[in-house]
């Protein structure tokens, strides 16, 4: 018997995308759960694409980093909730921050390989939502009492309940190895790159300014989708200019002179979902659906943050895409001068900064700051930690797509656990 051929790998389309307006925490979506968000973007995906007919998409892969046990299977109850064919299959992906971009690779290799033709990838997040462990020492007695073989021995389990075992635990902000919170980390970054207060606030504030004028020229149009009565995301302020960022006072780094690091350039709690609809060529041209652009490389990456130079600024929590993306060019045969636009996801201005510094240290020529987040981003979006890589992808193929002609963009994600995940979509 003859080996099987592996299949040639076939371009993976970018058709569309859609999603909720972001919203602080405890603001308008306090009462969504993560099913309700990432139903509604996937709703508004299936109207503008038109896919509500049997079998019109193969596969939906998304996930959350904030999840509740209700959010078990989370993919799947939402197509089941959705004007999705509920014949769909779908599976849930988690890797912090990346999570988002991470579904769309996961559904952008299947189509590659044949396996499936469409799919919808995306992801989904509530900070206002966020699930309450019990205490730790109250789940022990509980257990404790559920073992008990007889009514006795249930009743004397109980009663080694005590007032504090009913404080919950709320969820923390921090690196379960370091206990630093990733604002925190950021500011350790910040410090060892050099990066300045007046270079943070003038990038928070080209955010919001960008983020506004794409707003006021339709480019959201198709992209957004009214949710809970917002129809932009809350977090905008258009007004923003370096000088009101300069009042702020710095909230991250106050251990170390100097700080730097404000409300202002770094990203609020944020609630919201994201979906994108990812398609092979053949596909999108028998439904009549022009590709936006096409993703053609990825890559990933991970930074030893505990015990590398993080002092340094080598190994800082969110510095992975300084790895990622020049192995990514290098795979690709590219240069970084060669792309026409750049998204980096804007956890904090001191991480992008110190991100395009790193990238220059690795050889990597000068990033043009009018390419960069041309359409604004994280810090002026808000930052639902998985829906952000869904966001983007749909942005910068966009963004791309009414340039008109041949173009190339460059995404990169950081993620928590000092990971970062990059990709190329192109236009030929």
């Amino acid at each position: 018997m003859s080996p099987l051929k592996p299949p040639r790998a076939r371009r993976v389309a970018v058709v569309g995308g859609a999603r909720v307006p972001f919203a602080r925490s405890d603001g308008p979506y306090a009462t969504a759960s993560n099913q309700e968000m990432l139903t509604a973007a996937l709703d508004g995906l299936v109207e503008r694409h038109g896919l509500q007919g049997p079998g019109a998409v193969g596969e939906f892969v998304a996930g959350a980093v904030l999840k509740h046990s209700r959010d078990f299977n989370l993919a799947r109850e939402t197509v089941l909730g959705s004007t999705l064919d509920p014949r769909t299959p779908a599976y849930d992906v988690q890797q912090a921050c990346g999570t988002g971009l991470q579904a769309v690779i996961a559904a952008a290799n299947k189509i590659a390989l044949g396996q499936t033709e469409s799919a919808v990838a995306g992801g989904v997040d509530t900070a206002s939502d966020a699930p309450l462990g019990v205490n730790d020492r109250l789940r022990r007695i509980l257990l404790e009492a559920r073992r008990a073989k007889s009514p006795g021995a249930r009743v004397k389990a109980l009663a080694k309940i005590r007032p504090a075992h009913l404080v919950p635990d709320i969820p923390r902000n921090a690196e379960p190895r370091t206990g630093l919170s990733m604002g925190e980390h950021a500011a350790v970054t910040a410090r060892a790159w050099g990066i300045t207060r007046e270079a943070q606030d003038e990038l928070a504030a080209a955010s919001h300014q960008r983020l506004a004028a794409a707003y006021e020229r339709g480019f959201f149009q198709d992209l957004v989708v009214p949710f809970r009565g917002l129809v932009r995301d809350q977090n905008l302020r258009p007004g923003s200019t370096v000088e009101k960022l300069a009042a702020l006072k710095p909230v991250f780094g106050l251990d170390a002179p100097g700080p730097t690091m404000t409300a202002g350039n770094s990203t609020p709690l944020t609630d919201g979902a994201a979906t994108v609809l990812l398609a092979s060529e053949e596909w999108a041209e028998a439904r009549g659906l022009e590709p936006l652009a096409y993703l053609t490389a990825y890559e990933t990456a991970a930074v030893d943050f505990v015990g590398g130079d993080v002092a340094g600024g080598e190994d800082g929590l969110l510095m992975a895409p300084a790895y990622a993306v020049p192995r990514m060019l290098e795979r690709a045969g590219l240069g970084i001068e060669e792309f026409d636009l750049v998204e980096i996801h804007e956890a904090f201005a001191s991480q992008v900064l110190a991100t395009l510094a790193a990238w220059e240290k690795r050889g990597l020529a000068p990033v043009d700051r009018a390419r960069l987040n041309t359409a604004g981003s994280s810090l002026a979006t808000g930052h639902p930690f998985a829906a952000t890589g869904a966001r983007v992808v749909a942005t910068l193929a966009k963004l791309l797509a009414e340039r008109g002609g041949p173009g190339r963009g460059l995404i990169s994600v950081c993620a928590a656990g000092g990971q970062g995940v990059t990709a190329i979509l192109e236009r030929t």
